[in-house]
């Protein structure tokens, strides 16, 4: 949703198509410069300098908010006047924020997110939702799962705007203008704030041509000794890290392996009896159900592992990110 050429119609940080005015907002706790009247400075003026933060550039920012970039450069410049201090530097080859502009970015990113909160208070739970809600997923669970959460959500508020990036890599929330990813197992020590919305376990399955060849095997160290189909993605696809319901481990490394590098490829070679796999349980139910993989000591699982919606860190999630959250978690609620 591109957003339009004035001030009343622009809307960043999911605050809506709304000008207001800080001093209604904010008490007077600056310390950057002198600041003649806190109501003098615009709320848009603070989500566009937001989304030059995060965008890195005025160019890629104006892009972003579907205005030009010199609009964009004279929101940045009266902002300025307006607080009395330097937030960005400026030269012909980059953009940096001074120091008194990150202590400014992280404090314009709570004051957004608390006129949302205003807003939806007074608008009611029953608002529409509007604007874009970018979301990242890996591709498997994008697919299966966080799909038909967003076909569910654009059916229960048709204003709002969604774009799905899928993919297995990893994905820079604040570089890439995401508003919430979805991400499976151990997340990284990035920073961001994380809510659980779920949880899945691997299974060890196999195609029925695959176990008329090789046979069952009886314990996990027989593994060892089977063809395997591993993601390369993995830090240590090789490893099999396996769990009883009592909380007993083991651990299996894996030599005869088909190296694939998405989750979808390591499921078609499963199934086309490459190898047995260890493969997540959402993704391979129906598989198992209509007798197109076999699970193979179904008394082992992988290792529990969490499903989390990750934010940028200096945002608090807004209505759309929480209402998704909602959607998705109903549609794992067993799991949870």
């Amino acid at each position: 949703m591109a957003f339009g050429g004035n001030e009343a119609s622009l809307a960043a940080c999911g605050v809506g198509q709304k000008t207001a005015k800080l001093g209604n907002i904010i008490n007077r706790r600056w310390t950057i410069g002198d600041m003649a009247d806190l109501r003098d400075v615009n709320l848009n003026r603070l989500a566009v300098f937001v989304a030059v933060v995060e965008a890195g550039s005025l160019t890629a920012a104006a892009a972003r908010l579907g205005l030009t970039k010199t609009m964009v450069s004279t929101h940045i410049q009266r902002l300025e006047r307006e607080i009395g201090a330097g937030l960005l530097i400026r030269t012909t080859r980059r953009l940096s924020v001074t120091e008194s502009g990150r202590a400014f970015y992280d404090a314009s990113c709570k004051i957004l997110q608390a006129a949302e909160e205003a807003l939806s208070a007074v608008s009611g739970e029953s608002a529409p939702l509007r604007g874009t809600l970018r979301v990242s997923a890996p591709i498997d669970y994008g697919s299966l799962v966080v799909t038909p959460a967003l076909v569910e959500m654009r059916a229960a508020y048709p204003q709002l705007d969604i774009e799905l990036v899928c993919s297995d890599h990893y994905v820079d929330l604040i570089a890439e203008g995401i508003d919430v990813a979805i991400r499976l197992g151990q997340l990284a020590d990035s920073g961001y704030r994380a809510v659980k919305i779920g949880g899945f376990v691997k299974w060890v399955v196999a195609s029925p041509a695959f176990i008329e060849k090789w046979g069952k095997p009886k314990t996990p160290a027989a593994l060892a000794a089977l063809p395997h189909v591993a993601l390369s993605v993995l830090p240590h696809p090789l490893t099999l890290d396996l769990q009883r319901a009592n909380g007993a481990r083991q651990s299996v490394r894996c030599e005869n392996a088909l190296l694939v590098n998405t989750a979808d490829a390591a499921r078609a070679a499963t199934l086309a009896g490459g190898g047995f796999g260890l493969l997540t349980d959402f993704s391979i139910t129906a598989d198992v159900a209509a007798g197109g993989l076999v699970r193979l000591l179904p008394a082992w699982v992988g290792r529990p592992k969490g499903i989390h919606a990750v934010f940028p860190p200096t945002r608090y999630p807004t209505a759309k990110v929480r209402a998704l959250i909602e959607v998705i978690r109903k549609r794992l609620e067993p799991q949870v």
